[in-house]
């Protein structure tokens, strides 16, 4: 059953590749959405100052 969901899983993003989405960034809006508001404002502002302190716009 898990190897079944993982292949489901595995096409839905093939799926949505062929019509132009990146896996790799939906990923990581799932992963976003699954986090309390709070932590990932948080985690942005992390992300924003360490990206200031290393010269990333």
């Amino acid at each position: 059953e898990k190897k079944a969901l993982a292949d489901d899983i595995k096409d839905i993003y093939a799926e949505a590749k062929g019509v132009g989405f990146d896996p790799k960034i939906m990923r990581k809006v799932l992963r976003l959405q699954k986090m309390e508001t709070e932590k990932r404002r948080e985690e942005e502002e992390l992300l924003d100052l360490y990206k200031a302190a290393v010269g990333i716009d």
